[in-house]
C-alpha cells in the first residue's frame, strides 16, 4: 500500500489560496492513502468565536469536494484536517474523502488550549475499511492520551492517521512512536510548519511529520521546516502481528481483569 502526507505552511483565513495550493500539490499523486495536517484550509490561531465561525464549512463542502475532484482522477483517498460546522456546532474534525466524496469524520475528541473556548468535543472513535485495510483517526492533542490508539487499534486499526498542528516541541515524535510501537500499528503523523501571529503572540509549529511502523521505527521525518510531500510502500499486514515475542502477544497479555478505569 502506497501511503504519505503532505507537510505544508497555510496562510491563516485565505481559504481560497489554501486549497488551490493543495490541489496543485496533490493532482498527480500516486498513492494508495495521503494524510494532511490539521486545519490546513483555514488556518489554526483564531482571535474569537466569530472568526472561527467565518471559516467553517460543512461536511461535504468546498474542500472536501477538491479532494473528491483529485481522488476520482488519481484514486488516492485523502484524510484531511478540517474546521467543520455542523447543526450550529463547530468542531475540528479530520475527514477521509474518495472518489465518491466524504466517507468518514472524526471529530477531535481531547481540544487542546483554547480551542474549548471554540470547539465541540467529538464523542466517539471509528474505523474506516479502504481497500481491505482498516484505518484510524486522531487529531493533533489525541496523541497524549493513549486511550485513544489503544481503542483504534482494538477496533481492527492497521494504519493510524494523524493529523496535527504541532506546537510543543519533539513531544508528539516521540509518542507517536511509542502509541506504535504499544499497539503495533502503522501511525502517519502530517503536520504543519510556519507560525501564526495574534496580538503579539505567536504559535510556531514544529513540522517533523512522520511516518511510524509497527515496531516503532521511524521510516521517514520531514524536516521541522519546508513543504514535504513523502509517499513510501508499507505492507499493512504487519499492523496484524501483534505477538512481541512467541510468548507474548500485545493484546492478549493485557490484564483486564486487574485494571481500573475512569
Amino acid at each position: 500500500m502506497r501511503v504519505g502526507y503532505y507537510q505544508f505552511n497555510p496562510q491563516f483565513g485565505n481559504l481560497a489560496e489554501n486549497r488551490k495550493h493543495i490541489k496543485q500539490a496533490l493532482l498527480k499523486v500516486d498513492a494508495d492513502l495521503i494524510v494532511l495536517p490539521e486545519l490546513p484550509v483555514s488556518g489554526y490561531f483564531f482571535s474569537d468565536k466569530e472568526e472561527v465561525e467565518s471559516l467553517a464549512e460543512p461536511v461535504p463542502g468546498p474542500t472536501t469536494k477538491i479532494l473528491q475532484s483529485i481522488s476520482s482522477q488519481t484514486g488516492t483517498y485523502f484524510i484531511t484536517g478540517l474546521l467543520e460546522t455542523s447543526k450550529n456546532n463547530l468542531y475540528n474534525s479530520a475527514v477521509m474523502v474518495g472518489p465518491d466524496g466524504p466517507i468518514s469524520t472524526y471529530r477531535k475528541t481531547h481540544l487542546f488550549y483554547e480551542e474549548k473556548n471554540f470547539f465541540e468535543p467529538g464523542n466517539s472513535f471509528g474505523i474506516v475499511e479502504i481497500k481491505g485495510i482498516k484505518i484510524g483517526m486522531l487529531v493533533c492533542f489525541d496523541h497524549l492520551f493513549p486511550e485513544s490508539a489503544r481503542t483504534l487499534a482494538l477496533m481492527g486499526a492497521q494504519i493510524i492517521c494523524h493529523p496535527s498542528n504541532l506546537v510543543l516541541p519533539e513531544i508528539a515524535q516521540l509518542t507517536t512512536r511509542v502509541r506504535a510501537l504499544e499497539n503495533r500499528v502503522f501511525w502517519i503523523m502530517a503536520n504543519r510548519w510556519g507560525s501564526e501571529t495574534k496580538k503579539n503572540k505567536t504559535h510556531k509549529y514544529t513540522g517533523k511529520s512522520q511516518i511510524i511502523s509497527p515496531t516503532g521505527k521511524v521510516l521517514y521525518q520531514s524536516l521541522s521546516e519546508g513543504d514535504d510531500l513523502y509517499i513510501t510502500d508499507i505492507d499493512p499486514v504487519d499492523a496484524l502481528k501483534k505477538n512481541i515475542t512467541e510468548f507474548n502477544n500485545i493484546f492478549d497479555d493485557r490484564r483486564t481483569d486487574i485494571y481500573r478505569y475512569s
